[in-house]
């Protein structure tokens, strides 16, 4: 009888399994490992953001929000961008509040596409993309950069488009490699894009956070794509408020349309209070942000200098809060035993690179370091790893 039933199982679900950073997290609980794997910060939020969700929560604004998202952090949004880059969201009609960056990316693909849709994704990606696009009738297809610069070439990407092709999903900051997407690279997307009459979704959930020039393109800002491309970004790594699952949607009024249906059917909304306390965090002042790039440069700097003393190459992120490590040197051929042997013998949680990619391309042994952690916790994982080169492979 079980057999039976489990034969009804949505077909998709066949093909579409959890990402392998759950296995990570798994094993890592249970070694007590240091777990610089998932991008979850182990400090503390900034207090005013806390002390606004607390005060929202007394205040009791405890109820549903409109499923468009509450008017004063709809209407901070759109003050952000337009001083950050001098381009004006309408608050009433293009922005919408999700219940996380995740969500958004859920309820712009449902709005989107139709059966048989395809949809481009940058890979190495973050693993959401590809079963979501699954999830909602549409056909992931791959763009596939290569190690160790990672860099989107036109000629590849235009080899991709059919007439079934919907959309081009970008991230940059880029989740994992931290590369902040050049000039030329985005100037290919849009031509692509544009000539195609392709939509242009762009996570930008790391956007505050870069370690050199400030990247001032944005493709929502090339005048040919201004009906064309949809922007998710959120509070989680700005604020460290992973847990929060807020997040919002920035995209033009006929898109937005649809784009709220989806998420009404989704979520209804975000919660209430944590609307209130993200308002209150985008009048934090510029000094704030200055603050939290700088401290994480300096964490970035500090793990760079370990992995080079040990010998390990890295690639130098540019934005975001992850280290690529490239540890094929040491003779391994499989990044995921690699990875697990890391946990349980020395005790550091890592996330292999082949889990941001359809099938693994080849037998290099890169793993992705989140240094949004303490000092001290990246101090620890430090000596812990000076015994890398000890590692055994056991079954």
């Amino acid at each position: 009888m079980t057999d039976l039933l489990e034969n009804r199982i949505a077909a998709k679900f066949k093909e579409i399994t959890l990402p392998i950073f759950r296995e990570i997290a798994l094993l890592a609980e249970q070694h007590d490992a240091l777990n610089l794997a998932g991008g979850v910060p182990d400090f503390k939020a900034p207090e005013a953001i806390k002390d606004a969700a607390i005060a929202a929560i007394r205040q009791d604004q405890n109820q549903y929000a409109l499923t468009q998202g509450s008017a004063p952090l709809r209407h901070k949004i759109s003050q952000r961008i337009e001083k950050k880059h001098q381009k004006k969201w309408n608050e009433e009609t293009e922005i919408t509040v999700c219940c996380g960056a995740t969500e958004g990316v859920a309820a712009t693909l449902l709005a989107l596409l139709d059966p048989g849709d395809e949809v481009i994704i940058i890979e190495p990606a973050f693993t959401i993309y590809a079963p979501d696009v699954k999830l909602f009738g549409g056909v992931p297809v791959y763009l596939t950069l290569k190690a160790p610069e990672f860099l989107i070439q036109k000629s590849a990407l235009e080899a991709l488009i059919t007439e079934k092709t919907k959309a081009i999903i970008v991230n940059s900051p880029h989740n994992p490699t931290g590369r902040v997407f050049s000039e030329d690279e985005l100037d290919a997307i849009a031509a692509v894009a544009t000539e195609h009459h392709i939509f242009v979704i762009t996570d930008e959930i790391y956007d505050e956070l870069y370690y050199e020039e400030a990247p001032s393109l944005k493709l929502w800002k090339y005048p040919n794509l201004q009906n064309q491309v949809i922007v998710i970004n959120g509070f989680s790594k700005t604020y460290s408020v992973t847990g929060w699952r807020l997040g919002y949607i920035a995209a033009p009024a006929f898109l937005t349309r649809a784009i709220r249906i989806a998420h009404n059917y989704l979520t209804i909304s975000a919660a209430t209070p944590l609307q209130e306390a993200a308002a209150a965090a985008l009048d934090f002042p510029d000094t704030y942000y200055k603050g939290l790039r700088a401290d994480y440069k300096a964490k970035r700097d500090y793990l760079l200098q370990a992995f080079e003393k040990l010998g390990i190459p890295c690639l130098k992120p540019a934005g975001g809060y992850f280290i690529l490590a490239d540890f094929t040197s040491l003779g391994w051929e499989d990044d995921i035993t690699f990875a697990k042997q890391l946990i349980t013998q020395l005790g550091v949680a890592a996330i292999p690179l082949s889990g941001f990619y359809h099938e693994k391309a080849d037998t290099s042994v890169w793993l992705r370091f989140a240094f949004c952690k303490q000092q001290e916790t990246l101090e620890k994982a430090v000596v812990k790893l000076q015994q890398i080169k000890n590692l055994k492979k056991t079954n």
